[in-house]
């Protein structure tokens, strides 16, 4: 399933660093798990890499984040380097995975981003792509190019409506340069940014 976004505009995408439920392999969800040492370290390292695009087109204008902790502490994090403030959109949340948060990510995950099973109070793949796209359009109508920090299932359901392959593990912490379709094409381009050695 393709599914565009109405906005075809160039942006920052950047997933939270690392907590301690990432590195056991647990479902996090809307539990607000903060980030553990390693977490900190790579949001710094981040940071750094956003920095580097200062002076040129791809220089950050706005940074936009999830309320949840995690979040609010990675785009922290780049906020302090760049000298900019950092707006709340609630809708960039993580899913809620109802009854599998802090459940191993098992073979449900699967089958979740697959639409053949929601757990019990959970969002489906599909609500959490509706709301992702609709949210990522609000942010985009921000001065841009916008930093969006966000979560890896709420990144997962753009990869499907951005025409790509939606069950890919996005790393902790890697800016991503996040391009439209060229003419022509149909599916949005990633670029990771180089980190630095810290």
């Amino acid at each position: 399933m393709s599914l565009s976004l109405p906005r075809a505009t160039p942006f920052w995408f950047l997933r939270h660093g690392e907590t301690d439920w990432n590195a056991r392999g647990l479902s996090q969800g809307n539990v607000d798990i903060p980030l553990n040492a390693v977490g900190h370290a790579q949001a710094e390292r981040a940071a750094v890499a956003l920095a580097a695009a200062r002076g040129t087109p791809r220089a950050i204008a706005s940074i936009v984040c999830s309320p949840l902790g995690r979040a609010r502490d990675t785009a922290a994090v780049a906020a302090s380097l760049l000298g900019l403030p950092v707006e709340i959109e609630d809708d960039l949340r993580e899913v809620s995975f109802g009854v599998q948060e802090g459940q191993e990510m098992g073979g449900w995950f699967d089958d979740w981003v697959e639409g053949r099973f929601t757990p019990e109070g959970a969002e489906s793949f599909a609500q959490l792509r509706e709301r992702t796209v609709a949210v990522l359009d609000r942010c985009l109508a921000r001065p841009g190019p916008v930093l969006v920090v966000a979560h890896g299932a709420l990144w997962r359901a753009f990869r499907q409506a951005a025409g790509l392959p939606a069950n890919v593990r996005t790393p902790n912490a890697l800016p991503l340069w996040v391009t439209p379709p060229a003419p022509g094409e149909t599916a949005w381009q990633f670029e990771p940014a180089a980190l630095p050695d810290l």
